[in-house]
């Protein structure tokens, strides 16, 4: 397999929609960048993004900036991103992207993102205020990896899933589903990491035709550059996803299934590993049959779903191949992200000057 490099660092008139930023394109690059794309869910959003200020404001020597990516709101979203920017103390930028998806959202924030560490929060989510510290520890090996952190739920109200609480620092082995190893909620990396691994897949995800996994496709894409994936036990956000019955979990679980489905056939010859793992929940399944649902026995969830919802992905694949779906446009460097990139440089090397 030939896997491009994709230079993701700036944003590209030519391939991507025009956006409505707020925020100063100018001085030093941040040392974090936080993404958070969004669709008609501002009420989530706000305290999402305050969580955020807050563990700014609290390790200020490690400078971040926000990229919000609206991803087609109907609802005040705009006005109120609008609002936020020009209050807030940290650098804010209010991306519309309209095609819609997660995975486009993603990859819109990360050709507007400057810092050298990116990190992906769901609207939905809260910042530990010593995320930043926790962050910045991580980052101070230099070791590239992506590298995920904890989630707690927020909401006690709220069924626990979509929830890592791992106690253990661990990463991805071939033995282990890339599902939910680290989760796009909070999932952090190198920006040359993305530069390397390229745009996430618009056929995966929220809002696409296979519904999820764009971020477990990242993961795969990753593992076979020979790149890392971790979990920290830190790192920790809170997840208040709002989910209070099965049947809104049931469903998660499904689409999170057929995502797999389509991610198992999309890598089946680089990665035939993930067949193992449907070859377990087929096991499982009728394992089912004697002792009852187990794949989450608090939750009373099954390996059945899992069986056909991942044999209907991978024919949803199937037909997005024949139907030549378009993959995400890539980002390159045009000669306006060029100069952008000279007056960082400009920038980071002046304020080194002036630092007493």
């Amino acid at each position: 397999m030939t896997v491009k490099s994709h230079q993701l660092l700036q944003h590209n008139r030519a391939t991507m929609p025009a956006a409505n930023s707020v925020g100063s394109q100018h001085g030093p690059a941040p040392e974090v960048s936080f993404i958070v794309c969004t669709r008609n869910r501002v009420a989530v959003l706000e305290p999402c993004i305050k969580s955020i200020q807050a563990a700014c404001r609290a390790h200020p020597a490690f400078a971040a900036e926000l990229v919000v990516v609206d991803n087609g709101s109907t609802d005040r979203t705009a006005e109120r991103l609008a609002s936020i920017a020009e209050l807030s103390d940290i650098p804010l930028k209010a991306i519309c992207e309209p095609r819609p998806g997660l995975a486009a959202a993603r990859n819109a924030g990360l050709a507007r993102a400057r810092g050298r560490v990116l990190v992906f929060v769901d609207d939905d989510c809260q910042v530990h205020g010593d995320y930043l510290s926790d962050l910045q520890r991580h980052y101070a090996t230099g070791e590239r990896v992506v590298r995920g952190g904890r989630v707690e739920i927020g909401d006690a109200r709220d069924l626990p899933f979509t929830i890592k609480r791992s106690p253990v620092r661990e990463r991805l082995t071939s033995d282990v589903h890339p599902g939910g190893f680290v989760l796009g909620c909070n999932m952090t990396m190198h920006r040359d990491v993305a530069a390397r691994i390229g745009l996430f897949d618009e056929r995966f995800g929220a809002g696409g035709p296979l519904r999820s996994a764009e971020d477990t496709d990242y993961l795969v894409r990753a593992v076979l550059l020979g790149i890392p994936v971790e979990y920290v036990p830190d790192m920790t956000i809170f997840h208040h996803h709002g989910r209070r019955d099965r049947k809104a979990i049931e469903k998660l679980h499904r689409d999170y299934s057929m995502g797999n489905g389509g991610l198992c056939l999309k890598h089946v010859r680089h990665a035939p590993w993930l067949l193992r793992h449907f070859y377990w929940a087929v096991r499982s399944a009728f394992r089912e049959l004697v002792k009852g649902p187990a794949f989450d026995r608090e939750l009373k969830l099954s390996h059945w779903p899992i069986v056909a919802m991942n044999m209907l992905g991978a024919a949803k694949f199937a037909v997005l191949l024949l139907a030549r779906w378009p993959e995400a446009p890539r980002v390159r460097q045009d000669q306006q992200a060029q100069d952008q990139q000279a007056q960082d440089q400009q920038a980071n090397a002046e304020a080194r000057v002036n630092t007493p």
